[in-house]
């Protein structure tokens, strides 16, 4: 009797074993389908996340021939393009001057998109000039509209620089116009392509033009406007005829000192004609560079005065002789509306364009101690 009463009590803790140890199961299996799904729905909420920040961080903008560019934070994967230049490079599909220029465009570009409005047109405040190194001399940049005096001697890099900036807003999209008064279009054409620069792409494109005109054809139709308003030139007469159907973004004059050769024996109407001018060139809004030719070394930095007056800025251009060797340098001398470094800076001249070296000032030749 008493072993079966030991059996039966030993079979109830068997069978309370059982059970405690069936409960215990459970118990783990609700927590591992707990912890199984809390795990399934973090990796969701991560991919979720991560999906939301690749929305706002990435986005591909369409570019001609059907490429495209990715960007990050609005800004340019500079990484990509970096490569894809190098690549070209490589395969001789660009020279290296091109190479240097396309890096530099490639943030550009972007910030040109960024400001246009509705209507397509630019409305960014400042403009760069795509020269290396010229450009870190300013806080911004040249401020757009400005109308900027280019003053140097023979041989200081004016037109070339001049040239350069033209071909680099121009391969932007910006409508470019360089009126001489001295070069043939042919001329300065041959120029651009010794730096290795598409004058003929560019020309065809519709973004860059060309013309050469006489400065006694101004004289001539200044002289009868003149005698016709007893000596005031009406503001509506245009002081330069512009292309059919063509208003530039930015324009080059080469040169005030050509203009005002004609003007000989006329200083009156040469100042009249230059204040029409600065006028003419703030009522269209574009960005221009007048040349003027200085003394190697200048003092004074135009024909009359008048010129850096009216001008926003006055950037000067030095061909100076140290020992045997002609040395370039160059000067932001003012800038309305910007903040630039005032000092005189090595500049070179080699055979893929204008280089300068804001990091390296200019002492020791008379004229000038290194700074503005």
């Amino acid at each position: 009797m008493k072993k079966e009463v030991k059996d039966k009590s030993l079979k109830r803790e068997i069978s309370g074993t059982k059970k405690i140890e069936n409960t215990l199961k459970k118990e783990v299996k609700v927590k591992n389908k707990k912890s199984n799904i809390s795990k399934e729905l973090k990796e969701k909420e991560t991919i979720t996340k991560e999906k939301n920040i690749d929305k706002t961080k990435e986005k591909t903008i369409k570019k001609g021939e059907g490429k495209i560019v990715k960007t990050k934070d609005a800004g340019v994967d500079l990484a990509s393009i970096k490569k894809e230049i190098e690549s070209d490079l490589k395969n001789g599909k660009i020279k290296p001057h091109e190479a240097e220029i396309l890096e530099q465009r490639a943030p550009i570009k972007k910030t040109i998109e960024k400001f246009k409005d509705k209507t397509g047109k630019i409305t960014n405040k400042y403009i760069k000039t795509g020269i290396p190194g010229f450009d870190d001399l300013f806080e911004n940049g040249i401020p757009r509209g400005s109308a900027v005096l280019i003053a140097g001697g023979a041989g200081s890099g004016k037109t070339i620089s001049c040239l350069q900036t033209l071909v680099y807003n121009a391969s932007l999209g910006e409508k470019c116009f360089y009126m001489s008064f001295e070069e043939s279009e042919d001329r300065l054409k041959q120029h651009m392509k010794d730096f290795g620069w598409d004058a003929d792409k560019l020309i065809k494109s519709g973004k860059l033009k060309l013309v050469r005109t006489s400065p006694f054809d101004i004289t001539r139709n200044v002289d009868a406007l003149l005698a016709k308003e007893k000596g005031e030139l009406l503001i509506d007469i245009d002081p330069i005829i512009l292309p059919n159907s063509f208003k530039p973004d930015f324009v080059v004059v080469d040169s005030l000192t050509a203009i005002a050769s004609a003007f000989t024996g006329k200083e009156d109407s040469y100042r009249i004609y230059i204040e029409q001018l600065f006028r003419f060139f703030e009522q269209i809004g574009a960005t221009t560079f007048l040349i003027t030719e200085t003394k190697q070394i200048p003092e004074i930095f135009s024909t009359t005065g008048v010129e850096e007056f009216l001008a926003d800025g006055v950037i000067v251009f030095y061909n100076f002789k140290r020992g045997d060797v002609r040395e370039n340098a160059v000067e932001v001398l003012k800038m309305r509306g910007e903040k630039h470094q005032k000092k005189i800076v090595a500049m070179a001249i080699s055979d893929t364009g204008v280089t300068v070296y804001p990091e390296q000032e200019v002492f020791g030749f008379e004229g000038t101690n290194g700074n503005s």
